[in-house]
């Protein structure tokens, strides 16, 4: 491994006797499989197994933590080819990124990128405007070989598991192509119903009639409409589905009665609902969604407090998730209260719960996960999945949740090279947290290996049921 880009002892301890243990963790769950239960690579990548065009479109076109950054600088999104089907000018792209690589310090997007730089294509000196053009020809070449076709990254990255973020209306072609081709690899979709739930969504009752027709129910009327959101997780059940996804503003849940619901439904299909009615309306859905995951089975997870699409000129000039969502502080224990009352107490259902409001880790998530029997914490998520993020939630939230109410780490990425540098910073981080409890003497370097393991590998098959 390049030490230049990457040295070995990255994100350990500084004190030599907590880096000498964490070392030693590491290096026993560092090759462990990967299974990343939640994220947003294509499946098309994989059912077609095409070379990825060019490093750009690779590297910065689906990257948020990437164009973000560089737009916060003055950078314009055209002229990093966002939103465009093809990037016109790649190179062109990649020079603005490189000359700009300097912004990305001290953050983990430079971990990762710098990882894969490394690791997969052997480039030992940094990304600059000077090396630019290097890069670009050194990765372009090898995207052209067979190596580093999709297919063969997956298993270069030793995947167990990959998960994708689908919309019920999608047609999951792609997934049922990645299974007749007899390929060996566990491709499955992931269940996110908002565009079916969320009465914001842009074209929202049209997706509701689009719902019926696609499951043969009749959505204008409730008993119809959750007819048919059971009708369409059963289809992705089929594929090997075993969770859905929940990206509300809130965490709110509600528990009305049939006659409430089915009022209330009325009234936001006719686009005539206030904001109030509409919070309703999702924090009702997340309740019926737990109730089906009680039913079928599949692993409910809730990513709540984010103001999505923030920016109004880049969200009506680029379209839906373009860099511009803000994390804003979020309710747990009053908003989730409704659907808790309700099923907090089943043992055969599991709601993983997300923050971006590290206030709540103390004082609301550990409690909670470390009381009701259906919860557990997710990992540090989106603008926390950092080092110094991975760290604080590992601090606040064990000594009342404990391990074994988490859920492990998932990377939530569409930067499918990232996924490997990803995994690889969360186990570091978590034998550096271990390895302290050991110097401390609250655990024993035995028991600290068990739960490195369980953290990389154990938990997150056990809560996603894979």
């Amino acid at each position: 491994m390049n030490a230049r880009l990457n040295h070995p002892d990255r994100l350990f301890p500084a004190e030599s006797a907590t880096r000498s243990i964490a070392r030693s963790l590491y290096h026993q769950v560092a090759n462990l499989p990967i299974v990343s239960p939640h994220g947003h690579t294509q499946a098309a990548w994989f059912a077609r197994n095409e070379p990825f065009p060019d490093p750009a479109t690779l590297f910065v076109q689906p990257d948020h933590y990437v164009f973000r950054m560089l737009y916060s600088q003055g950078i314009t999104l055209d002229e990093l080819g966002i939103g465009q089907p093809v990037i016109t000018d790649p190179r062109k792209v990649w020079k603005i990124f490189a000359s700009h690589y300097c912004l990305f310090r001290g953050t983990p997007t430079r971990i990762w990128l710098d990882y894969a730089f490394s690791t997969l294509f052997g480039l030992e000196e940094r990304l600059s405007e000077k090396t630019a053009d290097n890069y670009f020809d050194i990765i372009s070449d090898k995207l052209s070989t067979p190596e580093f076709l999709p297919r063969a990254l997956f298993k270069r990255f030793n995947l167990e598991v990959l998960a994708t973020t689908d919309s019920p209306l999608d047609s999951l072609s792609d997934h049922q192509a990645i299974r007749d081709s007899g390929w060996n690899a566990r491709i499955v979709p992931t269940f996110r119903p908002d565009d079916v739930v969320d009465p914001e969504f842009a074209g929202f009752t049209d997706r509701i009639a689009d719902l019926g027709k696609q499951t043969g129910e009749d959505t204008a009327t409730w008993n119809g409409y959750l007819n048919a959101l059971a009708k369409a997780r059963a289809r992705f059940r089929s594929l090997g589905c075993t969770a859905t996804d929940h990206g509300h503003p809130t965490a709110q849940t509600a528990d009305l009665s049939a006659s409430e619901a089915a009022a209330l439904f009325a009234k936001v299909r006719t686009g005539l609902a206030t904001a109030s009615e509409q919070e309703l309306f999702r924090a009702q859905m997340l309740t019926e969604m737990a109730r089906m995951s009680l039913e079928d089975g599949l692993v409910m997870q809730i990513h709540p407090g984010s103001v999505r699409n923030h920016n109004r000129f880049v969200y009506e000039r680029y379209g839906r998730d373009k860099g511009a969502d803000i994390p804003c502080p979020t309710n747990y224990v009053h908003a989730l209260r409704p659907l808790l009352n309700r099923f907090g107490n089943e043992r055969d259902l599991t709601i993983i719960l997300f923050t971006l409001d590290e206030t709540a880790y103390s004082r609301e998530l550990a409690p909670l996960a470390g009381h009701y029997p259906c919860l557990r914490l997710g990992p540090s998520w989106w603008f926390h999945d950092s080092p110094a993020g991975m760290m604080r939630f590992r601090e606040q939230v064990t000594e009342t949740a404990g391990f074994y109410n988490t859920v492990g780490f998932n990377d939530d990425t569409r930067a499918f090279l990232s996924i490997p540098a990803r995994h690889d910073v969360a186990r570091r981080i978590d034998c550096a947290f271990l390895a302290r409890l050991v110097v401390e003497h609250q655990l024993d370097e035995t028991e600290a290996l068990e739960v490195a393991r369980e953290l990389a590998y154990g938990l997150v098959k056990k809560a996603y049921r894979l």
